[in-house]
């Protein structure tokens, strides 16, 4: 069993619960999570499944049972996933902070671009500079390091430069590993391309997913990902244990004597993410209209009574994996209007999280979600010159970048087990502002697990 009885846990502050599945209304065949979020102060939070709760919010997950694996297969359900790499030489050349395919390969942290090459028998090798070559032979997963003054003084002699620029380092490199054709990612840079192609070596670029692997997680990339989110919802909860402490004068939040602002709120995230070993980036905090806008990070005064997108997606400092949760909430009372927007969008996460399974259509899933806010008169096209509506995807896969191929859109693309995908369907209508929320989740044989745990309330 996947999971059998219920467990959580928890961080300072909050409330373990540990319950039979026999005590918890699951199914027979499933496993139930509860987890029971106490926040600090006693203040009413209105549930969406119309279950207040005094001073909690309650998160209840089922999960069919999964058996355990020890890797992912690759599928051929997608033949654009296809591994083209296979019996090829690979190289890149990037810094592995910001390029996730070195990431990926060679499991090492690096801000400054380095040598990395995978011989066509599989072997991989790394070169690198004298500053980091001692720390890449402990912490890579190169089976040799090699040192770039090496091969920098080996380019001089060959090439009969004072200087020889990176193409002839990489020349002298790949001829002295008898390489004349190399496969590189769609990114390695053009002109170090244009560079070694001068000295006779052959440079293919292959199309994204470079890695086509990195679509399917292992159970290690999976639980570096889980980590990520617990983080994350430490965040998401501080936020909501500010907006708790507000006081509500006139139409504005008022934060430990001052106004609210979007800007407080989202430090508040970030401090909290930070602290847990997670690096926030552009953290989304968008009050009222400026949530109409799905990527706006929001800024000024945040208003009582109006919703509130808050979307974190921290990356982990140690393993580089990302996490992603939004939530939507009013501090205050919710206007009707916002209300049966936010059931639509609810309504709308849970078809697309019932719906998801391995072999099921991106584009089915979008549709479902689709169809169901037109049959509600949530209807999606431009009006007074702007996109409202549902006018993005439903959701995306993750990993070690926020933005992961595939997406759950309308494409061709079959969802599989091993996905880690975001689940986020929202609606956007100016003046009112925007309605976002959003799991990830990963998919399973039968269903998905879902990998996030924090509730989903609309008003505080």
């Amino acid at each position: 069993m996947f999971f059998n009885g219920v467990w959580n846990v928890m961080q300072p502050g909050e409330q373990e619960t540990k319950l039979n599945p026999s005590h918890a209304a699951c199914p027979s065949d499933v496993g139930c999570m509860i987890t029971l979020f106490g926040f600090t102060s006693k203040t009413k939070i209105d549930m969406i499944t119309d279950n207040p709760l005094h001073g909690y919010a309650i998160s209840v997950q089922y999960y069919r049972p999964v058996p355990s694996k020890k890797g992912i297969t690759m599928s051929a359900l997608n033949k654009s996933f296809r591994i083209r790499h296979k019996n090829k030489n690979i190289l890149m050349y990037a810094g592995s902070e910001i390029d996730a395919n070195i990431l990926y390969a060679t499991k090492f942290f690096c801000p400054d671009p380095y040598i990395f090459i995978r011989t066509a028998d599989g072997k991989r090798h790394m070169v690198m500079s004298d500053l980091e070559i001692d720390r890449a032979k402990k912490q890579s997963n190169a089976h040799r390091v090699h040192s770039l003054t090496f091969y920098t003084e080996l380019a001089k002699k060959k090439f009969k430069k004072s200087t020889p620029g990176v193409p002839e380092i990489l020349a002298a490199i790949l001829r002295d590993f008898r390489i004349r054709s190399v496969v590189v990612p769609e990114s390695f840079p053009l002109g170090i391309a244009e560079g070694i192609r001068k000295y006779n070596i052959s440079v293919n670029p292959l199309p994204e997913p470079f890695y086509p692997e990195r679509i399917y997680k292992k159970p290690v990339e999976a639980a570096n990902i889980r980590k990520a989110m617990r983080a994350t919802e430490r965040g998401i909860k501080a936020a909501v244990e500010a907006l708790e402490k507000c006081k509500i004068k006139g139409s504005y939040l008022y934060y430990q004597k001052k106004r609210l602002t979007a800007e407080t709120l989202r430090n508040i995230i970030n401090t909290t993410v930070l602290s847990a070993g997670y690096v926030p980036s552009n953290t989304i905090v968008a009050p009222g209209k400026q949530g109409c806008d799905p990527h706006a990070r929001g800024s000024g005064v945040s208003r009582a009574n109006e919703p509130i997108i808050i979307d974190v997606f921290p990356r982990s400092e140690s393993t580089g994996y990302f996490a992603d949760i939004t939530r939507t909430v009013v501090r205050g009372k919710a206007s009707e209007e916002v209300k049966k927007i936010y059931r639509a969008v609810y309504d709308g996460q849970k078809l697309g999280l019932d719906m998801i399974k391995h072999g099921v259509k991106a584009r089915k899933v979008h549709k479902a979600i689709q169809k169901l806010f037109d049959s509600r008169g949530y209807h999606t096209g431009e009006k007074d010159g702007r996109q409202q509506g549902f006018f993005h995807s439903t959701g995306h896969a993750l990993g070690l970048e926020i933005h992961e191929p595939p997406r759950i859109a309308i494409n061709n693309i079959t969802l599989e087990k091993g996905m880690v995908l975001t689940v986020e369907p929202g609606l956007y209508y100016y003046p009112v502002g925007g309605v976002r929320i959003e799991d990830t989740i990963l998919v399973t044989r039968t269903g998905i697990e879902n990998l996030t745990r924090f509730p989903k309330f609309l008003e505080i």
